[in-house]
């Protein structure tokens, strides 16, 4: 059993689900309203967790009611919280999602989350350097990235870094970490001046980009390759890419290579899409194995 801490976002997510997007002043009828957790790091956290890994969570979430649920929830998926703190000058981090034909558009409050310190990093050392692997997201304040990914790179600590949302990061940031897990508009945003095969060539085995029905890329230091994602009928893809780096963080700790880690995690994203929520349609890794596409192209069973 692999060792991951996950340093990121802890939040409820408010769901609305409508036929279509209102427009600027329109008041419309919505078709359904759920409530359920989310945030990318606690996503990756129960991720990673329901596929076997042994995952601690650094955090912060408000002292209100939706802070202690989330913590109830992570502790429900064997998730480690003894470094998840409550803050009380702000609240909860919250997401407000709309899903129209299965796919999402998203305002996020980052609340609580902002309030991670160097101080609760360094307080969880121990947990961090007896990983295998750490992940970390953009819903994370960037100075507390690159803290963290210091911190890593100075002990020979494996990272995922997952900039997601986007935002302007370093050069040096981006040596420092092992994988970038970008999606395609977001790759788009940290390397404007250059294609995405030119991005892929200049961090080889380092930069994975996500693209949704058309699979993953990256270059293996000799060639560009296309990792094929698992073609279903999405209900909610809310989660999809957290799904993909929790399980490809599972693979690559368990010894996998760099494309059998992404098709392992192309497997989890395609069967977390066709349940509802972030969290909802995140497998196990009995329901991994349970499926056709694992049964057929795998031969693992």
């Amino acid at each position: 059993m692999s060792k991951l801490t996950v340093v990121g976002s802890l939040s409820t997510d408010f769901v609305v689900s409508v036929e279509k997007r209102p427009e600027v002043g329109e008041t419309i009828i919505g078709t359904d309203f759920k409530t359920t957790f989310g945030g990318k790091g606690a996503n990756q956290a129960i991720a990673a967790a329901r596929l076997g890994s042994q995952v601690t969570m650094i955090g912060t979430v408000g002292a209100d009611v939706f802070g202690q649920e989330i913590i109830v929830n992570l502790k429900n998926n064997r998730i480690d919280t003894t470094n998840v703190e409550s803050v009380t000058h702000l609240p909860s981090g919250s997401a407000h999602i709309t899903v129209v034909d299965g796919d999402n558009s998203i305002v996020y409050i980052p609340g609580a989350n902002n309030a991670v310190t160097e101080e609760q990093i360094v307080s969880a050392l121990n947990e961090i350097e007896e990983s295998d692997l750490v992940m970390v997201q953009n819903e994370t304040p960037l100075e507390i990235i690159n803290i963290l990914v210091e911190l890593c790179f100075q002990r020979g600590i494996k990272t995922i870094y997952n900039p997601a949302p986007a935002k302007p990061i370093t050069e040096e940031l981006i040596e420092k970490v092992t994988f970038l897990t970008p999606n395609e508009s977001e790759y788009n945003i940290l390397f404007p001046n250059l294609s995405l095969s030119e991005g892929m060539k200049k961090y080889p085995n380092k930069l994975i980009i996500t693209m949704g029905s058309k699979g993953v890329y990256f270059n293996n230091g000799s060639k560009e390759i296309q990792v094929p994602s698992y073609l279903v009928e999405p209900v909610d893809t809310t989660g999809a890419g957290d799904t993909f780096n929790g399980a490809f963080a599972v693979a690559s700790t368990a010894g996998l290579d760099i494309e059998t880690s992404i098709r392992f995690g192309n497997l989890a994203a395609a069967l977390s899409i066709q349940k509802f929520g972030a969290q909802g349609g995140m497998p196990t890794l009995d329901e991994m194995k349970g499926s056709d596409f694992y049964e057929k192209e795998w031969n693992l069973k």
